[in-house]
């Protein structure tokens, strides 16, 4: 595991958890993709965007930790919604991922 991955792993504390659907488990574990708002069910935890979050199953296992691409209380407003639909709720699009795979350790494989 790089440097980078390591940090993100294990050195800095998560400022909060998400919890996502079956089908973004799958895409983060096993196809190594990015985490989008519409695999998100659950936000808790109070962050800002650059932040360290864990991000966890259905069944309340951590299964990665990532550099979140939105404050909390924006991510809670656009977690479910489809990536085209970001703007018009919050006027706004930092990113189309909540966390890029470029920025995500995968913790459960």
């Amino acid at each position: 595991m790089a440097g980078r991955k390591k940090w993100l792993a294990w050195s800095v504390k998560p400022k909060g958890e998400i919890i996502v659907d079956s089908g973004a488990k799958n895409a983060i574990l096993d196809k190594n993709k990015s985490l989008l708002p519409t695999g998100i069910i659950k936000v808790s935890g109070n962050w800002m965007k650059g932040d360290i979050v864990k991000i966890m199953g259905q069944g309340g296992e951590e299964i990665a930790r990532g550099v979140i691409n939105y404050s909390s209380a924006d991510l809670d407003l656009i977690k479910g919604l489809k990536t085209t639909e970001i703007t018009s709720k919050l006027g706004y699009k930092s990113a189309d991922e909540a966390v890029h795979k470029d920025n995500l350790v995968k913790t459960e494989t």
